[in-house]
């Protein structure tokens, strides 16, 4: 008896007009094989998209993870960057368009999905994901609009003071779910504009701080630096761990 091929979800590209922005910003849409408008589903909203799509394998660990039913129902919305210009002017909590951009997913982006697709339109429905800078913005959104993001995967973020001491004077933990890996090796990472920082001694510091406040939370540290050899094999785990079935 042969074995029945696995399903696979559907990848539509689009474009989004952003106020805040002032700009039109392209968006990859993944949804699942069994996607239908008469079920809700979870909203994935992805910093760094074509990086979790091409580099990440993103499409390819969900069609897996949907046919071994490990995964619940979820709509994945990839945002990618123009260039790293772009994205730092984006995703660094100094970038001049930071605050739109943190606008723009609160107040735009999320609208036009909950009139879209049959979605949550609740916190704990909506999730947001990113590496590096992306996983910056990530965690300073939600941190931001706790009530509109519930959940946020960083996979090796950038942490300075300002985002360790967000998170300390956060007020309501428990409303938000975070998963957080770095590897061991980050100590010498070349950022974008050309300096070299270590990344894993502050993003232990805000591992400490997130445990000691009692947020849900996954932490890991992997062996292995800041690059993509290493945080996609994590992508599996990290959308389980997420969007466990409930």
């Amino acid at each position: 008896m042969e074995d029945t091929p696995m399903e696979r979800g559907t990848i539509q590209a689009s474009t989004f007009k952003s106020t805040e922005l002032n700009e039109e910003l392209e968006l990859i849409t993944y949804l699942p094989p069994s996607y239908s408008p008469l079920y809700k589903h979870h909203i994935v909203i992805i910093q760094d998209g074509r990086d979790y799509f091409n580099l990440g394998r993103l499409a390819t660990t969900a069609d897996k993870l949907y046919d071994e039913q490990a995964i619940s129902n979820a709509i994945f919305v990839g945002i990618p960057y123009k260039d790293k210009y772009d994205r730092r002017e984006k995703y660094h909590p100094n970038g001049k368009k930071n605050a739109a951009y943190i606008r723009f997913l609160a107040h735009e982006i999320i609208p036009f999905l909950d009139e879209q697709y049959p979605t949550y339109q609740m916190g704990y429905g909506r999730f947001l994901m990113g590496d590096s800078l992306g996983a910056t913005v990530s965690l300073n959104a939600a941190l931001m609009y706790p009530n509109t993001f519930g959940n946020v995967a960083m996979h090796s973020p950038f942490v300075n003071d300002e985002l360790i001491e967000k998170v300390k004077n956060f007020p309501n933990p428990y409303l938000l779910k975070l998963y957080h890996i770095i590897g061991t090796d980050e100590l010498e990472v070349e950022t974008t504009n050309g300096q070299v920082q270590d990344f894993l001694t502050p993003n232990r510091k805000l591992n400490e701080v997130i445990t000691e406040r009692g947020f849900e939370y996954f932490y890991e540290e992997f062996d292995g630096n800041h690059m993509w050899r290493y945080w996609q094999p994590d992508i599996a785990r990290t959308l389980q761990y997420m969007l466990v079935h409930i």
